[in-house]
This record gives structure tokens, C-alpha cells and sequence, in this order.
């Protein structure tokens, strides 16, 4: 919510992805006919109004069962000190010229915005818990984890080692210049003995309004710069990254590698080399495995997969590296043979058929070359 109106205009509202911690596996509120949970949230400082709506409810004296007490469950949510009146949220609204993004400014970024016709600038600060009312703000804002990641669980803010990246996009109200949230991320630093650090990017998300403009990408490698920057880190992780992460990291990195000498078409043509991974590590802070990825990408691009000597090279490159579960299972089925009965072994054997292997290599080969092509063509437009 910017502007009053914004109160009644749904093309302001968004709806949960998920809302089974909230409401348990079936996502379901049960004893409401017409039931609509509304919350909204001040654009800047995320200050909030909670109602619900319904038309009839069970009543407990006449159908002897119990309406799911809701209330109760989004309060556990959503911190106290929320409105559940217009008219005091209204009021907050008129303060929000006051709101300033917290912590210190990294990086500013512009997005042609086409409905508008204009370029929209955007903002990204790096904030922590001595930033004064930095507490409060995160405790709004984190409630939006629950509804739009699936494992989500709120962190330990007294713990000193989380840094906390923040979008904002600068917007005018009045004359005034404002702030509003955009998404966040939060990175935690864990120790590599002897001296170093390790940043673990465990959560991330860009609110859905501003959700397909790039700004997950902004974010993603603007928090690679700042820690780039850093002799101490090692190199950036993350935890239990979702399948749309592990395509954002590949564009990001890919991006930022590409002009590594290390990875020259002449130098991708020889091999994944040990200069690849250590390269990467010094200057980029990106570690073997997805320096490995990065090099199967930018391979992808200097070969012509036309060329059928080019392109069977490439595909054994990249089976070699695939195929290892299976020379592990292998490895595993050479124990067997050695301990099992014959009746224990025959079972085993059928889960290891050879066939189906070399199907699933192909298939994963096929998927592979299709990701990889996908954030090729997001590079070279970007």
C-alpha cells in the first residue's frame, strides 16, 4: 500500500504460494463460509493491517462443532502492533515519508517500467541488527517467508554472523521522494578455519508484484560483489537452493565469469582445468562445484553442436561427470557380490539395470544442454 486507494484496488493484492505451516498439509481453514484473510502492508516500512471477512461461520451451539480459530493462527505470524482498523493504518500511511532504507547503500540500478513509460530506479543496502529500527522492520518482513517458500522458518537475529541485503524502489508521492520493499535476502557467515569465512545465502526473495524484472539477478550479484571485495571469504554457498535459484546463480555467475582469460573458447575447448577452479575461487569467490557448472555453460556456447566431433567431445565431457552415482553404485554392487546371498544379489541387480542407466544419462545429458541454453540466451540479452 502507497496511496489510500491503493486499500481497494486489487490489482495491489497478491496471493499465498503455500499456506500449509500456517494451516497444516490440506491448506484448509475449516467452520467459514466466504472466508477472506486480508493483510496488508505499508509499501516502505511494512506496517500492518490485519482483518477477516466472512459471511457465516459453525456455530458451536447449534452444529456442536468449532470454527479453526485463524486469528489466532496469523498472530502467530505476524508480530503485535499490527492495526486491525483502516483508519489508524491510514494514519501510519501519512508517516511513510519518513521511512529511510536501512544500513548502507551498495548498489542504485535502473527498470524500464513499460506501463508507466519511464525508467524506475532501485536500490540495494546491506543492513544489520544495530541499524535502529532494523529489528522491528525484519520482523514484518520475514513474515512474508511463510507464505512464498516452502521450508521457510524465521531466523535467530541475535546471532551476530546473519548479514541482511535489501531491495527498495525509489517512487514519488506528493512531491516527496519514497521507499518501497522490494525483496531480501539473508546471508549467514560460518567459519573456515583457520581465518576465512564462508557466506551461506539462506534465504532470498523478491516480493510477486516486482517478481520477472531482474531484480533477483541484481541482488544475487551485487551480494557477490560485496563479498568479492572481502580476502577473508572463501567463497559464497547456499542452503538447500530451489530449482529457480540454481538457474539464477548459473546466469549470475556465467555473467560474471565470462571474461575470466581462464575461460577463453580456446582454453574451454582443453577441459575443466585446475587454473578454472582457482581463478574463479581467487577473484570471484565461486567454489569447484559450481565453477565447474560455469565452465559446462561457457563450453556449451564455444561449441558448435553441429559439428559432430565438437559435439560428441562435449557430450562425453559432460556424461563423464554425470555418470559418477552410477560408478559409485557400481563400486557398491562389487561389495554385494562379495557378501550377499545369490537371492539377496539378484534383487540388487534389478535395480542396477544397465539400460535404464544409459537412459537416464541421456535424459539428464538432454535436460542439462536445455538449462544450460536457457541461460545462454539470458547472458546474451543482457
Amino acid at each position: 500500500v502507497r496511496f489510500p486507494e491503493d486499500l481497494e484496488d486489487d490489482n495491489t493484492t497478491f496471493n499465498p504460494e503455500y499456506s500449509h505451516q500456517v494451516f497444516g498439509d490440506d491448506e484448509i481453514a475449516f467452520g467459514y463460509k466466504g472466508l477472506k484473510i486480508l493483510l496488508y502492508y505499508i509499501a516502505g516500512n511494512l506496517s500492518t493491517l490485519f482483518r477477516i471477512e466472512y459471511a457465516s461461520k459453525v456455530n458451536e451451539k447449534f452444529d456442536c462443532v468449532e470454527a479453526d480459530d485463524v486469528e489466532s493462527k496469523i498472530r502467530e505470524i505476524i508480530p503485535p502492533g499490527f492495526c486491525t482498523n483502516t483508519d489508524d493504518f491510514v494514519s501510519l500511511l501519512e508517516k511513510e515519508v519518513n521511512f529511510k532504507p536501512f544500513g548502507m547503500l551498495l548498489h542504485t540500478y535502473s527498470v524500464h517500467n513499460e506501463e508507466a513509460g519511464e525508467d524506475i530506479t532501485y536500490q540495494i543496502y546491506k543492513a544489520d541488527m544495530t541499524c535502529p529500527g532494523f529489528r522491528e522492520y525484519h520482523e514484518r518482513l520475514q513474515t512474508f517467508l511463510m507464505w512464498f517458500i516452502e521450508t521457510a522458518s524465521f531466523i535467530d537475529v541475535d546471532d551476530e554472523r546473519w548479514n541482511y541485503f535489501l531491495v527498495f524502489e525509489k517512487y514519488n508521492k506528493d512531491g516527496a521522494t519514497l521507499f518501497a520493499t522490494v525483496g531480501y535476502m539473508t546471508v549467514y557467515n560460518y567459519y573456515v578455519y583457520p581465518d576465512k569465512t564462508r557466506p551461506r545465502v539462506s534465504q532470498m526473495l523478491i516480493l510477486p508484484p516486482f517478481q520477472g524484472e531482474g531484480h533477483g539477478a541484481q541482488l544475487l550479484e551485487t551480494v557477490h560483489r560485496y563479498y568479492m571485495s572481502s580476502p577473508t571469504v572463501l567463497d559464497i554457498t547456499a542452503e538447500d537452493p530451489s530449482e529457480n535459484y540454481v538457474k539464477l546463480r548459473d546466469f549470475v555467475l556465467v555473467k560474471l565469469c565470462q571474461d575470466l582469460l581462464c575461460f577463453s573458447p580456446g582454453k574451454l575447448m582443453q577441459g575443466f582445468s585446475q587454473e578454472m577452479v582457482t581463478e574463479a575461487q581467487q577473484k570471484l569467490k565461486i567454489n569447484k562445484q559450481h565453477t565447474r557448472r560455469v565452465y559446462e555453460i561457457l563450453r556449451l556456447r564455444a561449441t558448435d553442436m553441429g559439428d559432430a566431433e565438437q559435439s560428441r567431445s562435449y557430450r562425453l565431457d559432460i556424461k563423464r561427470r554425470l555418470i559418477g552415482p552410477y560408478k559409485k553404485k557400481q563400486r557398491e554392487l562389487a561389495k554385494m557380490r562379495r557378501c550377499l546371498r545369490p537371492e539377496e544379489l539378484t534383487n540388487q541387480l534389478n535395480q542396477i539395470d544397465l539400460n535404464m542407466q544409459h537412459e537416464q544419462l541421456e535424459e539428464s545429458f538432454q535436460q542439462l544442454v536445455s538449462d544450460y541454453r536457457r541461460v545462454l540466451e539470458r547472458v546474451a540479452q543482457a
